[in-house]
């Protein structure tokens, strides 16, 4: 039967068909419907047919499969399955019947009666395509380094981030999270060690919050060839989005309803206030000072006899909740027939923040994050050769937390600055610093400390941020088949705009500090008690981004010869706040061909310009080629090695680009200096010029050559698949500010293009999945092994080469290489002398590395070794009779973190800061065989708090990063209710970490927010 489409034939037509295109966005559903139905009844109008195969398909939870292809493999003749998951294929005995059906594993099955049920294993790993830049491609006829991952990983995790949801996936993809604040929680991330850029649906724009429902794959492009045609932002790899799209079928609609609970990974761990108050009369004795605390008050503090004058307060307990509250919610449906698909996803989400809150507010002060974001995908046929597609994004951010402590103070800082005011003062502040309320009810605090904690938590008013972007895509296919088969042309149009805004509602709170007195507990106050102001909003960040694309592609099959060719043409124009548009125009091409999916070869090239460089320096060429051999087509292994289905041989070199301009620094600015008044007071005031930066007319774009190896490997069927990857990236014409300049010109030195650095490494990816009857199982690994040297970086003259920063990592840490402690004067007096300092017993003592019998800077190295630093994730999982278990597990290795600051030394911010439980094992003529810590002192140390191996520690780790355990009840109880299924599970994220550190997280340490372990049910309904 004919499909039928929408004709456009002359101006009258196009009305007509424009009109048509819109009712259709209108009323597709029903007319959908009502074409699944006729789809149905054609289905089974071989039902009465002697001699016809019948069945039902289903998924593995039970759910009816519609629109699977069954196809008699001898015939050729094909069905499709109704929405019942039932079929009837007129096909001999002793035939083989072929069910596919994308995103699930094909299945051959011989025909030995008149009934066959098949169940469908997901098969989103074994993707036959690939997603490239600006197309796809066959899997088997591609050579570029890619990877993938797909929704259902996506949504095992409990996290409002993709870049949390991406963690260990992926192999060349590395992610640290910094902070586990609601709303700000996104790891960072980084591709073969640089920044990639990030694509959505094929347009270049910022990774924000989005939906993970929403998404249809993750993918990384690595090597030169997957990017060359980024042109100026091609030589840090790419991270492509593709949300999803509907596809002919009934009407789907699914409801997932989870909450869970969010309790901190680690916090620091301070010191009671007896044990604070013995240790700072320690450190001041270490010092050459008299103690402070009287052996009354060390008794008042170990007892709690007097709470006002020597107060304990557990800050963490007293500020924070044991846990706080996640929940989510998605809906979203898709369907269509043969004139429109369509995709339409809702998700609200909120995630609460740790902070307590007082119930005498009217307003909230914790630090709460909510999302709501929409999505509508559809694509109308407009007739047989013409499909358009509108996608439309939006997406509302509501953040709070508490007020700034003076609103004359404000600045327009990021809201949640706020919060990790709050959670520094937790980390420092001593729990005998002051009681959390006097006797009657007030605020404690004194002359140190007149920022009470829980007066900053809840008093001191609230702050509301804002965030919206929207965007909007239309694009156009025309399929020229007409012309000559296999040619295509596409248009696209875009515009994104984001807006973020803070709103302060302030207020001032008095603390004070009460004294005992023969007549009673008097009060001195600090600070004043105010009222909450009117609010003050900032427009905090603008963002806007128009593109427009035209493409034209070519792909067809002349017998063995299969050629594919593209050429794309952009032009992207991105405007942040009152900054001058970034312009950029780019150019690009690539020509692929492949004999027999046997011989492969591949060329790129791109002509990319950017508004931010000098007319006459605006351009450049970025040209990638690649090569593959799939060994296993030779008849040589084809004919003989039935188990191998893939080894193939690849590899691309070629040259990319870096745009890294800065804000047109080609030209020399100047600005207003200081200023003179000429004839005295009341005479002219006269403001000087001031030139600021100097100028680099000769400023380019940072390039990189990239070699990239691979091997692919499919055994067994595609059962066992691995992929290894050898990667050689060196990055030169970096931008760098010379070591050899000089003060005498009076100004700055601008950035040139001087730097080397080289990136290289390993990646490899391996997977297993197989079935015993109906069980299904899985197993995936993979790791990264990354290196990053600098080859060279015009830097100051350094006397010894241990000092160069040339050859080091691009991460590394200089300090001193640390010896243990001394141990008592002798020991002083018979090591190297220390510039500057004289050191005592329980000191850090430094390794002279020139031999000249002094401690300075001649004796400073690079203290990380030069190894790659290697991540890892381990993925596993299984299905059996409606019962599902995945789990995720993520790590490092060879990974150093350098602990100090506020947590790690003690008694800071000038002897008033806090101290903690590694401070116990501090160095004493008692304990120096087994003392971990140096010893004590107040405030900064200028031997034992410079930077030195001491403090330079194991960053390895592994941690279950997620698992999921779910339940899909039985179908036949789900149909009694008109449900298609229901699945039960709980699943959870970060929960529990093996380290190097006890007591630290790898990740998330120090002052601010921490990690977050989450504890997560839910719900799934599909109609």
């Amino acid at each position: 039967m004919k499909k039928p489409y929408l004709k456009i034939k002359g101006m009258q037509g196009y009305g007509k068909s424009l009109f048509k295109g819109l009712m259709m966005l209108l009323l597709f559903p029903l007319s959908l419907s009502a074409q699944n139905q006729k789809a149905v009844k054609e289905t089974h109008s071989n039902a009465e047919i002697p001699g016809v195969l019948k069945g039902k398909i289903r998924t593995i939870y039970g759910e009816p499969l519609f629109g699977v292809s069954v196809k008699d493999k001898t015939s050729g003749t094909v069905v499709t399955s109704d929405k019942n998951g039932d079929y009837a294929l007129l096909i001999d005995s002793g035939e083989v019947a072929v069910f596919t059906l994308k995103g699930y594993l094909s299945q051959e099955m011989t025909v030995t009666g008149s009934k066959l049920n098949v169940v469908l294993a997901e098969s989103e790993k074994q993707q036959t395509v690939v997603q490239r830049l600006y197309d796809t491609q066959k899997k088997s006829n591609s050579i570029l380094s890619s990877e993938s991952i797909y929704t259902k990983d996506l949504l095992s995790s409990p996290v409002t981030a993709l870049n949390n949801a991406i963690s260990g996936r992926l192999s060349g993809l590395s992610t640290l999270q910094s902070t586990g604040l609601p709303g700000l929680d996104a790891a960072g991330y980084s591709l073969r060690g640089q920044d990639p850029t990030v694509i959505v649906n094929g347009i270049p724009r910022e990774l924000t919050s989005i939906d993970f429902d929403e998404i249809e794959s993750v993918t990384v492009l690595k090597d030169a060839l997957a990017t060359a045609m980024l042109g100026m932002r091609s030589a840090n790899g790419a991270i492509l989005i593709t949300t999803r799209k509907g596809e002919v079928g009934k009407q789907k609609i699914s409801f997932t309803a989870q909450t869970g609970l969010q309790t901190p990974v680690n916090l620091p761990k301070p010191l009671d206030a007896f044990n604070y108050a013995s240790l700072y009369n320690e450190a001041l004795l270490n010092d050459g000072k008299a103690p402070v605390y009287s052996a009354a008050d060390l008794e008042a503090y170990r007892t709690g006899s007097d709470p006002m004058g020597h107060p304990n307060v557990d800050w963490y307990k007293e500020i924070l909740r044991d846990n706080a509250p996640f929940t989510r919610y998605n809906l979203n449906t898709s369907g269509g027939g043969n004139n429109a698909r369509y995709f339409l996803a809702v998700d609200y989400l909120d995630q609460q923040g740790l902070l307590k809150t007082a119930d005498k507010n009217s307003y909230n002060t914790n630090s709460d994050f909510k999302r709501y974001i929409v999505r509508t995908n559809i694509d109308v046929d407009l007739s047989k050769n013409l499909t358009v597609n509108l996608n439309l994004f939006g997406r509302i951010e509501n953040g709070n937390s508490p007020g700034s402590r003076s609103v004359s103070t404000f600045n327009g800082r990021d809201v949640n600055l706020r919060v990790n005011d709050i959670f520094y003062g937790l980390a420092t502040t001593p729990n005998g610093a002051y009681p959390l309320r006097n006797p009657d009810g007030s605020l404690g605090g004194n002359k140190d400390f007149v920022n009470n904690i829980y007066g900053q938590s809840t008093q001191s008013g609230y702050t509301l941020s804002y965030g919206r972007e929207m965007s909007a895509d239309v694009s156009f296919k025309r399929t020229l088949d007409d012309v000559t088969k296999g040619l295509w042309l596409k248009g696209l149009i875009s515009f994104n705009t984001n807006l973020s805004e803070v709103t302060s509602r302030g207020k001032t709170f008095a603390v004070y500090q009460g004294q005992n007195t023969p007549t009673g507990v008097k009060y001195q106050r600090f600070g004043t008690d105010g009222t909450i102001v009117a609010g003050t909003s900032l427009n905090t960040y603008q963002y806007k981004n128009f593109y427009s694309e035209l493409s034209a592609g070519y792909d067809r099959t002349f017998g063995d010869h299969h050629v594919k060719a593209l050429a794309n043409a952009n032009i992207q124009s991105i405007y942040i706040s009152a900054d001058l548009p970034l312009n950029y125009k780019t150019l690009a091409t690539s020509l692929a061909y492949d004999y027999k999916e046997k011989y492969l070869a591949e060329v790129v090239m791109s002509y990319s310009g950017l508004n931010r460089y000098a007319d006459n320096k605006r351009f450049g060429f970025f040209p990638v080629a690649g090569l593959g051999w799939n060994i296993a087509k030779e008849s040589f292994i084809a004919d003989h090695v039935k188990w191998l289905n893939t080894l193939k041989l690849r590899t691309s070199y070629g040259r990319t680009g870096n745009a890294n301009a800065g804000y047109f620094v080609y030209n020399q600015y100047f600005a207003d200096g200081d200023g003179y008044y000429f004839g005295g007071g009341s005479g002219t005031f006269v403001y000087s010029v001031r030139e600021q930066t100097l100028a680099n007319a000769n400023i380019t774009w940072e390039k990189a050559d990239k070699f990239n190896l691979g091997l692919d490997l499919g055994l067994f069927n595609d059962k066992l698949t691995l992929t290894t990857e050898y990667y050689h990236n060196k990055y030169f014409d970096l931008l760098q500010i010379r070591g050899k300049n000089s003060a005498i010109i009076g100004n700055t030195f601008p950035l040139e293009n001087i730097g080397t650095t080289n990136y290289s490494g390993l990646d490899f990816t391996a997977s297993y999945r197989n079935h015993l009857n109906n069980f299904n199982y899985y197993v995936s690994g993979n790791f990264t092994a990354n290196n990053k040297i600098i080859k060279y970086q015009d830097e100051v003259f350094r006397q010894y080469d241990w000092m160069k920063r040339t050859g080091q990592r691009t991460d590394q840490v200089f300090g001193y290489e640390a010896d243990g402690f001394y141990q008592n004067a002798a020991d002083i007096a018979s090591s190297p002398k220390t510039e500057g300092y004289n050191p005592v017993p329980g000191d850090l003592k430094y390794k002279d590395l020139n031999g000249d019998g002094i401690i300075n800077q001649f004796d400073v190295k690079g203290l990380k070794n030069n190894k790659p630093i290697i991540y890892y994730g381990l993925s596993f999982g299984f299905d059996f009779k409606g019962f599902d278990f995945s789990a995720l597990l993520q790590g490092a290795q060879n990974r150093m973190i350098n602990l100090t600051g506020a947590t790690q030394w003690e008694f800071q911010n000038d002897g008033k800061g806090q101290a903690f439980e590694q401070h116990l094992n501090r160095w004493t003529p008692e304990t120096a065989a087994t003392a971990t810590y140096p010893r004590l002192s107040i405030g900064a140390n200028p031997n034992n708090q410079v930077n030195s191996s001491f403090w330079l520690r194991s960053g390895n780790y592994m941690r279950l990063k997620n698992m999921e355990v779910g339940y899909t009840i039985p179908q036949r109880l789900a149909a009694r209710i008109k449900l298609a299924s229901i699945r039960v599970f709980a699943n959870g994220m970060n929960l529990f970490t093996i380290s190097d550190n006890k007591g630290i997280d790898p990740e998330v340490y120090g002052t601010g927010y921490p990690a977050l372990r989450i504890f997560n049910a839910g719900i799934n309904i599909k109609l």
